[in-house]
């Protein structure tokens, strides 16, 4: 017998083999019981029906465990004026100094303090009892309102969080404590500060808040309807011009350069760039020419809005639903941006209208 024979053989023998199995397979699946075989869920009325012994021989074929779904719809939640706004602010080391200044300024503002959730998110333990005092002093006699019953820190799994209400206040006040690290390298330290808003958002997002702040602690002024004057733009992202004030002869000039738009010479620059080769504003070696908010003119009114397409998170409102579909802050290089700018950047690739004002005017801190 050849061995091409003796192969041809086998061949049919495997195949005569194969062709077996798979039918007495097929013919024992057809015996089970077809209720076992189901793969729909069951619900309450099926649960209590096999655990009463109704089920294969008269036994408990489910074990006793309520399968519960919870749905969130957020279709009906809005972005409107005098919706629930969250306040967000990182709190560094130099940031001491303007704890009051921020109560002040925040106490002042004409948006529903009912309405108003603040989160803090502090990178010192040293400045947990100066925020909790000056808590309690804004909540004292200064503002009429009373003190909240309970200043009490929980500890957490890596943060710790105080929960503050008063019905006359705002709605609540949390206080996060994690430690980041800052060195000299400015990208670094950029990427540090994406880390830390984003933790600190993913811990104080709630269901409830259709409006999302970014803040800075050393802002120094500005104009008490500004949560008002941006909502009223009705876009996704929308930023105010961040400069620094002289209050001798009421001069300023430009502070944050992070609020952009991309020009022909910015785009055609980065073209020729690597793909992770990082470009900063405010930064002459690594600035591409682009045009700066800070330089546009101030005197068209804040009902005047420009796109950009990198912005600066000194002073950011932002709509919910734009942080929940995805949209945070890269701790890497995303399209030669960091941290607020790449923010701005992705917030443009998924659709959504960044846009700033140019003569809303904020004020920050002078720093030596």
């Amino acid at each position: 017998m050849t061995p091409r024979l003796i192969c041809r053989r086998l061949i049919l023998i495997s195949t005569v083999l194969t062709t077996f199995v798979i039918h007495l397979y097929t013919t024992l699946l057809e015996q089970v019981p077809t209720q076992l075989c189901s793969s729909r869920s069951f619900d309450g009325q099926d649960i209590n029906h096999y655990r009463d012994g109704h089920g294969p021989n008269n036994e408990s074929s489910v074990p006793p465990v309520n399968h519960t779904h919870y749905y969130l719809n957020l279709n009906s939640l809005h972005a409107t004026p005098n919706a629930p706004l969250l306040v967000l602010t990182p709190v560094l080391r130099r940031d001491r100094e303007y704890i009051e200044r921020f109560f002040d300024l925040l106490g002042r503002t004409t948006y529903p303090a009912h309405l108003i959730s603040v989160a803090f998110l502090v990178t010192d333990p040293n400045l947990r009892q100066p925020i909790e005092a000056a808590i309690a002093r804004y909540y004292d006699s200064k503002r009429g309102w009373l003190r909240p019953s309970s200043t009490s820190w929980s500890p957490l799994s890596n943060h710790r969080s105080s929960f503050l209400s008063s019905p006359t206040s705002f709605a609540r006040i949390d206080v996060y404590e994690r430690f980041y690290r800052f060195e000299r390298d400015r990208a670094y330290a950029r990427s540090q500060m994406a880390r830390m808003r984003n933790f600190l958002l993913a811990s104080a997002l709630r269901d409830h808040h259709a409006w999302v702040a970014w803040v800075d602690m050393d802002i120094v002024d500005y104009d008490p309807s500004i949560f008002e004057n941006l909502m009223r733009h009705d876009v996704d992202v929308i930023v105010p011009n961040a400069l620094l004030h002289r209050p001798q002869d009421n001069a300023f000039w430009a502070y944050d350069r992070n609020n952009w738009a991309e020009t022909d010479e910015s785009l055609l620059r980065q073209i020729y760039m690597d793909e992770d080769e990082l470009v900063m504003e405010g930064n002459n070696e690594l600035s591409p020419r682009r045009s700066l908010m800070v330089d546009m003119p101030t005197h068209l009114g804040i009902d005047h809005r420009v796109p950009l397409d990198g912005t600066g998170a000194t002073f950011m409102v932002v709509k919910s639903n734009v942080h929940r579909e995805g949209a945070n802050f890269p701790a890497f290089v995303y399209k030669h941006q960091l941290e607020s700018e790449a923010f701005g950047k992705v917030a443009n690739a998924l659709g959504f209208s960044v846009y700033g004002v140019p003569g809303c005017k904020i004020f920050h801190a002078e720093r030596i």
